[in-house]
């Protein structure tokens, strides 16, 4: 090789050198934000989870999640189906093995069988602010919307068969009530108005016989002003019937302070009552002595053992039940509610905020952006005790979040709801809950 050749190629190996030194530099600068927002997302994690422990240790119901039968697994799905509580399994032996197996019919006397529905009843009563000797235990929650609506039509009319020929309906109700709703409007000679709940004060009228509203939006966990949407109807000369499902056990509902007329509700959600528990019928006293069902039997008689062929309501709460009770759910469902005793309502909405409020920031910290859209209200005034999260996938997204062992629920075509059951979920579970979500859809 020349010495001018030996030259040149020196020039080259030098040039290229100089050329890599930028590439590196910008390589080691553009790893250094990656760097510092992982460890920033690091920090992030540990507080939280931190923060979680903080509140676990200073809750005041923590101790009550003893009382369920629970595993590892985080159960957000108790706005579908309460966990069982350990309570209820020696008592349902008892009553089959003892009271139906021993004593046969001796039991509708002896262990209180035929006093269960009020007897029931009045231990839910305090749980949505209602005095005793308004609530009977029995039947589906379907099949006591249809007596609410009905009887509140009846009661709008007082015994005139015109006037009053229009049923409000929530909008976005759950598709039962609705379906419901129109049958008792084909019943009853009634048209029958879908309406959103912010609506209702607008809409309600001269002509509105009842109108029918669920107190949280079972989709989106939205809470609805009760006490002002009472207040609305009640002004317009209408009865307000309240759907309590995805309330009741969750937070203070206030029949008696708000004069609700008529209210129904499930026992197998936050009541934890266990699969197709009976649920409730809710009848204010002032308008007991004028309630008239739609399905009137033997059991709401005056004398239900006089078996007489025409029928004579009986006096109270006891005209809201039908037919034979259902005794080996109702008597599961009270032994459920034995964990209610001495737990404020009040203490319970406090703990669902502070779940509710930590899974959201926990999410908003955990989840790639954009990912998800909370369709839950961010204000506690209008917060249940669920989160709701539009998502791509949802479906198959919730899949893996239960193969992960984290259980909530999903809802089409594109909803995550996530249930937080004060008395036994813990602020650990929500912030894992969480964690997991994000590495998920990460």
């Amino acid at each position: 090789m020349s010495e001018l050749a030996a030259e040149a190629e020196k020039l080259d190996v030098a040039l290229a050198a100089e050329a890599k030194e930028p590439d590196v530099a910008l390589a080691a600068e553009a790893k250094e934000p990656d760097s510092a927002l992982a460890a920033k997302a690091k920090k992030l994690d540990s507080a939280l989870a931190a923060e979680a422990k903080k509140l676990d240790v200073a809750d005041e119901l923590a101790g009550l999640r003893e009382q369920f039968v629970l595993d590892e697994v985080v159960y957000l799905d108790g706005n579908s189906l309460g966990a069982l509580p350990v309570g209820v399994p020696g008592r349902v032996d008892d009553v089959v093995r003892r009271q139906w197996g021993e004593l046969r019919i001796r039991s509708w006397d002896e262990s209180g069988w035929w006093t269960a529905p009020e007897r029931i009843g009045d231990l839910i009563a305090p749980l949505v602010g209602a005095a005793p000797g308004q609530i009977v235990v029995g039947d589906s929650t379907s099949v006591n919307v249809f007596k609410a609506l009905v009887g509140a039509v009846r009661l709008a009319r007082g015994g005139a068969e015109d006037g009053r020929d229009e049923i409000l309906v929530d909008a976005t109700t759950f598709p039962t009530d609705g379906y419901i709703a129109a049958s008792a409007a084909r019943l009853t000679g009634c048209e029958l108005r879908p309406v959103e709940p912010a609506e209702v004060p607008g809409a309600v009228g001269p002509r509105t016989a009842a109108v029918l509203l669920n107190h949280v939006d079972y989709r989106t966990g939205r809470l609805h002003d009760l006490p002002s949407l009472t207040a609305a109807i009640h002004d317009a000369g209408a009865l307000a019937v309240w759907d309590l499902c995805h309330s009741a056990g969750a937070l203070p509902v206030g029949l008696d302070a708000h004069g609700v007329d008529l209210a129904v509700g499930c026992t197998y959600k936050y009541l934890n009552g266990g699969p197709g528990a009976p649920a409730y019928l809710y009848v204010r006293s002032e308008l007991q002595s004028r309630f008239d069902s739609p399905l009137p039997g033997w059991n709401s008689h005056a004398d239900p053992f006089g078996m007489s062929p025409s029928f004579a309501p009986a006096a109270g709460a006891l005209r809201g039940r039908v037919g034979t009770p259902d005794i080996l759910s109702m008597l599961a469902l009270e032994a459920a509610l034995e964990v209610w005793e001495n737990v404020s309502i009040d203490a319970v909405r406090t703990k669902s905020l502070a779940l509710t409020d930590l899974f959201l920031e926990c999410v908003s910290a955990y989840v790639p952006e954009g990912r998800v859209e909370s369709l839950t209200p961010s204000t506690h005034e209008e917060r249940g005790s669920q989160v709701a999260l539009r998502c791509a996938d949802a479906g198959t997204v919730m899949k893996r979040l239960i193969d992960r062992g984290v259980v909530g629920d999903f809802r089409h075509p594109d909803v995550l709801r996530f249930g937080f059951t004060p008395l036994y979920v813990g602020f650990g579970d929500v912030e894992l809950a969480a964690r997991v979500l994000g590495e998920t859809l990460g």
